[in-house]
Protein backbone atom coordinates (compact mmCIF):
# COMPACT_ATOMS: atom_id res chain seq x y z
CA UNK A 1 0.00 0.00 0.00
CA UNK A 2 1.51 3.65 -0.91
CA UNK A 3 1.40 6.54 1.30
CA UNK A 4 -0.44 9.54 -0.28
CA UNK A 5 -0.41 12.97 0.34
CA UNK A 6 -3.52 15.25 -0.57
CA UNK A 7 -2.13 19.02 -0.75
CA UNK A 8 -5.25 21.27 -1.59
CA UNK A 9 -4.35 24.28 -3.03
CA UNK A 10 -1.84 22.46 -4.37
CA UNK A 11 -0.92 24.62 -7.27
CA UNK A 12 -0.14 27.67 -5.42
CA UNK A 13 3.80 28.49 -4.13
CA UNK A 14 2.92 27.00 -0.26
CA UNK A 15 1.46 23.97 -1.44
CA UNK A 16 3.88 23.23 -4.25
CA UNK A 17 6.83 24.01 -2.13
CA UNK A 18 5.23 21.32 0.35
CA UNK A 19 4.37 19.20 -2.57
CA UNK A 20 8.17 19.11 -3.40
CA UNK A 21 9.22 18.10 0.11
CA UNK A 22 6.75 15.26 0.89
CA UNK A 23 7.24 13.96 -2.44
CA UNK A 24 10.22 12.00 -1.30
CA UNK A 25 8.49 9.37 0.58
CA UNK A 26 4.74 9.93 -0.54
CA UNK A 27 2.69 9.92 -3.56
CA UNK A 28 1.42 13.18 -4.08
CA UNK A 29 -2.05 14.10 -5.05
CA UNK A 30 -2.84 17.84 -5.52
CA UNK A 31 -5.96 20.00 -5.12
CA UNK A 32 -7.32 23.14 -6.52
CA UNK A 33 -9.83 24.53 -8.89
CA UNK A 34 -7.94 24.76 -12.40
CA UNK A 35 -7.06 21.84 -13.98
CA UNK A 36 -4.65 23.19 -16.35
CA UNK A 37 -2.87 24.95 -13.27
CA UNK A 38 -3.21 20.98 -12.12
CA UNK A 39 -1.61 19.42 -14.92
CA UNK A 40 1.32 22.04 -14.96
CA UNK A 41 1.85 21.75 -11.22
CA UNK A 42 2.10 17.92 -11.94
CA UNK A 43 4.29 18.29 -14.48
CA UNK A 44 6.71 20.22 -12.44
CA UNK A 45 6.64 17.88 -9.76
CA UNK A 46 7.55 14.80 -12.35
CA UNK A 47 10.58 16.51 -13.58
CA UNK A 48 11.91 16.38 -9.89
CA UNK A 49 11.22 12.52 -9.89
CA UNK A 50 8.49 12.51 -7.67
CA UNK A 51 4.74 10.48 -8.40
CA UNK A 52 2.12 12.79 -8.39
CA UNK A 53 -1.18 13.26 -10.10
CA UNK A 54 -4.00 15.57 -9.55
CA UNK A 55 -8.02 16.14 -9.13
CA UNK A 56 -10.01 19.60 -9.50
CA UNK A 57 -12.02 20.06 -6.45
CA UNK A 58 -13.87 22.26 -5.08
CA UNK A 59 -13.62 22.60 -1.18
CA UNK A 60 -17.13 23.97 -0.52
CA UNK A 61 -19.13 21.20 -2.23
CA UNK A 62 -18.73 18.31 0.08
CA UNK A 63 -19.40 16.14 -2.61
CA UNK A 64 -16.62 17.40 -4.66
CA UNK A 65 -14.18 16.93 -1.60
CA UNK A 66 -15.36 13.26 -0.91
CA UNK A 67 -14.79 12.79 -5.00
CA UNK A 68 -11.01 14.52 -4.27
CA UNK A 69 -10.71 11.30 -1.57
CA UNK A 70 -11.67 8.51 -3.28
CA UNK A 71 -9.15 9.89 -6.30
CA UNK A 72 -6.53 9.42 -4.25
CA UNK A 73 -7.41 6.69 -2.43
CA UNK A 74 -7.69 4.52 -5.80
CA UNK A 75 -5.65 1.27 -6.31
CA UNK A 76 -5.23 0.80 -2.79
CA UNK A 77 -2.92 3.94 -1.93
CA UNK A 78 -3.58 4.97 1.34
CA UNK A 79 -4.23 8.44 2.29
CA UNK A 80 -1.75 9.14 5.10
CA UNK A 81 -1.43 12.73 5.29
CA UNK A 82 -3.36 16.27 4.17
CA UNK A 83 -1.97 19.62 4.20
CA UNK A 84 -5.05 21.92 3.65
CA UNK A 85 -3.55 25.45 1.92
CA UNK A 86 -6.57 25.77 -0.72
CA UNK A 87 -8.12 29.65 0.78
CA UNK A 88 -8.72 32.96 -0.06
CA UNK A 89 -7.11 36.35 0.83
CA UNK A 90 -9.40 39.80 1.49
CA UNK A 91 -8.86 41.42 -1.39
CA UNK A 92 -10.39 37.82 -3.56
CA UNK A 93 -13.68 38.30 -2.66
CA UNK A 94 -16.33 39.08 -0.31
CA UNK A 95 -17.25 38.19 3.94
CA UNK A 96 -19.33 35.31 3.23
CA UNK A 97 -16.63 33.98 0.27
CA UNK A 98 -13.94 33.67 3.34
CA UNK A 99 -16.62 32.12 5.71
CA UNK A 100 -17.65 29.68 2.88
CA UNK A 101 -13.98 29.04 1.34
CA UNK A 102 -11.88 29.27 4.45
CA UNK A 103 -13.82 27.63 7.39
CA UNK A 104 -16.67 25.49 6.00
CA UNK A 105 -13.77 24.48 3.28
CA UNK A 106 -11.74 22.85 6.11
CA UNK A 107 -14.99 21.52 7.84
CA UNK A 108 -15.13 19.51 4.61
CA UNK A 109 -11.43 18.35 4.29
CA UNK A 110 -11.35 16.85 7.90
CA UNK A 111 -14.19 15.48 8.23
CA UNK A 112 -13.47 13.53 4.85
CA UNK A 113 -10.62 12.92 5.58
CA UNK A 114 -11.69 11.78 9.40
CA UNK A 115 -13.85 9.15 8.45
CA UNK A 116 -10.70 7.27 6.69
CA UNK A 117 -7.87 8.51 8.75
CA UNK A 118 -5.81 5.74 11.07
CA UNK A 119 -2.67 5.29 12.91
CA UNK A 120 -0.46 7.74 12.01
CA UNK A 121 -1.94 9.88 10.04
CA UNK A 122 -1.96 13.63 10.10
CA UNK A 123 -4.19 16.46 8.98
CA UNK A 124 -2.28 19.70 8.45
CA UNK A 125 -4.37 22.84 8.24
CA UNK A 126 -3.62 26.39 7.21
CA UNK A 127 -4.91 29.54 9.13
CA UNK A 128 -2.74 32.91 9.63
CA UNK A 129 -1.42 35.12 12.16
CA UNK A 130 -4.81 37.14 11.06
CA UNK A 131 -6.58 34.35 13.31
CA UNK A 132 -4.38 35.87 15.72
CA UNK A 133 -4.71 39.17 16.74
CA UNK A 134 -8.08 40.38 17.13
CA UNK A 135 -9.83 40.73 20.40
CA UNK A 136 -10.99 37.84 22.23
CA UNK A 137 -14.47 39.43 22.24
CA UNK A 138 -14.75 40.87 19.09
CA UNK A 139 -14.45 37.26 17.49
CA UNK A 140 -17.58 35.24 17.50
CA UNK A 141 -16.94 32.21 18.58
CA UNK A 142 -20.04 31.05 20.18
CA UNK A 143 -21.16 31.13 16.14
CA UNK A 144 -18.46 28.55 15.18
CA UNK A 145 -20.07 25.62 16.12
CA UNK A 146 -22.52 26.20 13.39
CA UNK A 147 -20.14 25.98 10.53
CA UNK A 148 -20.73 21.67 10.89
CA UNK A 149 -24.47 21.89 12.01
CA UNK A 150 -25.66 25.07 10.32
CA UNK A 151 -23.02 25.89 7.50
CA UNK A 152 -25.50 28.59 5.83
CA UNK A 153 -26.19 30.44 9.15
CA UNK A 154 -22.53 30.77 10.06
CA UNK A 155 -21.88 32.28 6.57
CA UNK A 156 -24.43 34.52 7.81
CA UNK A 157 -23.24 35.16 11.25
CA UNK A 158 -19.90 36.15 10.29
CA UNK A 159 -20.77 38.19 6.99
CA UNK A 160 -22.86 40.30 9.41
CA UNK A 161 -20.12 40.58 12.51
CA UNK A 162 -17.54 41.68 9.60
CA UNK A 163 -19.43 45.15 9.22
CA UNK A 164 -18.74 45.95 12.83
CA UNK A 165 -15.89 48.09 11.92
CA UNK A 166 -17.37 49.26 8.70
CA UNK A 167 -17.27 48.56 4.84
CA UNK A 168 -13.93 49.09 4.11
CA UNK A 169 -12.69 46.54 6.64
CA UNK A 170 -15.34 44.32 5.98
CA UNK A 171 -13.55 41.56 4.05
CA UNK A 172 -10.55 41.95 5.80
CA UNK A 173 -12.34 41.09 9.77
CA UNK A 174 -14.29 38.41 7.80
CA UNK A 175 -11.03 36.74 6.74
CA UNK A 176 -9.64 36.95 10.54
CA UNK A 177 -13.09 35.32 11.71
CA UNK A 178 -12.58 32.72 9.21
CA UNK A 179 -8.82 32.29 10.34
CA UNK A 180 -9.10 32.64 13.80
CA UNK A 181 -12.24 29.47 13.61
CA UNK A 182 -9.98 27.25 11.49
CA UNK A 183 -7.35 27.30 14.74
CA UNK A 184 -10.17 26.86 16.99
CA UNK A 185 -11.67 23.83 15.00
CA UNK A 186 -8.17 22.05 14.34
CA UNK A 187 -8.31 22.24 18.38
CA UNK A 188 -11.98 21.31 18.88
CA UNK A 189 -10.94 17.90 16.57
CA UNK A 190 -8.55 16.87 17.60
CA UNK A 191 -9.81 14.38 20.44
CA UNK A 192 -11.86 12.67 17.17
CA UNK A 193 -9.16 12.26 15.30
CA UNK A 194 -6.70 10.88 18.54
CA UNK A 195 -9.74 8.19 18.72
CA UNK A 196 -8.31 6.99 15.23
CA UNK A 197 -4.86 7.45 16.01
CA UNK A 198 -4.54 10.53 13.54
CA UNK A 199 -3.46 14.11 14.19
CA UNK A 200 -4.68 17.39 13.50
CA UNK A 201 -2.27 21.10 13.73
CA UNK A 202 -2.68 24.17 12.04
CA UNK A 203 -0.36 26.08 10.82
CA UNK A 204 -0.42 30.14 10.70
CA UNK A 205 1.72 32.01 8.36
CA UNK A 206 2.59 35.35 8.43
CA UNK A 207 3.50 37.05 5.68
CA UNK A 208 4.81 35.32 2.68
CA UNK A 209 6.30 35.66 -0.68
CA UNK A 210 3.56 33.59 -2.53
CA UNK A 211 0.79 34.91 -4.78
CA UNK A 212 -1.48 35.50 -2.46
CA UNK A 213 0.92 37.08 -0.27
CA UNK A 214 1.97 39.47 -2.74
CA UNK A 215 -1.58 40.79 -3.42
CA UNK A 216 -2.07 41.78 0.28
CA UNK A 217 1.31 43.46 0.22
CA UNK A 218 -0.12 46.99 -0.04
CA UNK A 219 -3.52 46.33 2.00
CA UNK A 220 -1.32 45.73 5.37
CA UNK A 221 0.72 42.56 4.57
CA UNK A 222 3.90 44.39 4.22
CA UNK A 223 2.95 46.40 7.80
CA UNK A 224 3.71 43.35 9.78
CA UNK A 225 7.08 43.70 8.38
CA UNK A 226 7.32 47.25 10.83
CA UNK A 227 7.10 45.30 13.92
CA UNK A 228 8.33 41.81 12.92
CA UNK A 229 11.79 40.46 14.38
CA UNK A 230 13.09 39.14 10.98
CA UNK A 231 12.33 42.50 8.42
CA UNK A 232 11.29 40.38 5.28
CA UNK A 233 8.17 38.04 3.85
CA UNK A 234 8.92 34.66 4.40
CA UNK A 235 9.70 32.59 1.37
CA UNK A 236 7.50 29.33 0.35
CA UNK A 237 10.08 26.42 1.62
CA UNK A 238 10.18 28.24 4.75
CA UNK A 239 6.75 27.60 5.46
CA UNK A 240 6.36 24.52 3.92
CA UNK A 241 9.13 22.95 6.16
CA UNK A 242 6.86 23.26 8.75
CA UNK A 243 4.00 21.80 6.66
CA UNK A 244 5.64 19.06 5.79
CA UNK A 245 7.25 18.15 8.86
CA UNK A 246 3.93 18.54 10.85
CA UNK A 247 2.42 16.50 8.41
CA UNK A 248 4.93 13.61 8.87
CA UNK A 249 5.36 11.01 10.65
CA UNK A 250 7.93 12.45 13.10
CA UNK A 251 5.84 14.78 15.42
CA UNK A 252 3.65 11.89 16.68
CA UNK A 253 2.51 13.47 19.87
CA UNK A 254 1.91 16.77 17.88
CA UNK A 255 -1.76 17.62 17.86
CA UNK A 256 -4.50 20.10 18.54
CA UNK A 257 -2.21 23.11 19.13
CA UNK A 258 -1.34 26.06 16.36
CA UNK A 259 1.76 26.96 15.19
CA UNK A 260 2.58 30.39 14.41
CA UNK A 261 5.19 30.92 11.69
CA UNK A 262 5.32 34.92 11.01
CA UNK A 263 8.73 35.95 11.61
CA UNK A 264 7.93 37.41 14.90
CA UNK A 265 5.25 39.37 13.99
CA UNK A 266 2.94 39.01 17.08
CA UNK A 267 6.18 38.81 19.43
CA UNK A 268 6.94 42.30 17.49
CA UNK A 269 3.21 43.83 18.41
CA UNK A 270 2.64 42.52 22.12
CA UNK A 271 6.32 43.86 23.31
CA UNK A 272 5.98 47.03 21.14
CA UNK A 273 2.36 47.46 23.02
CA UNK A 274 4.28 47.12 26.35
CA UNK A 275 2.98 43.38 26.99
CA UNK A 276 4.63 41.24 29.28
CA UNK A 277 4.25 37.63 29.54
Amino acid sequence: MTDTAIITGGTGGMGLATAELLGADHRIVLADLDQTRIDAAVGELARLGIDATGIACDITDRASVDALFAFAAQDDHHVRAVVHTAGVSPQMGDAALMARINAIGTVHVAQAFLRVAGEGDALVTVASVAGHGLPKVLIPTRAFPLATSDPSGFVRIIARRSGVLGKKLRSGLAYSFSKAFVIWYSRQQAAAFGARGARIVSVSPGSFDTAMGKLEADHGASDLLKVSAIKRFGRPDEIAAVLAFAASTAPGYLTGTDILVDGGTRAGTEFKRGTRR
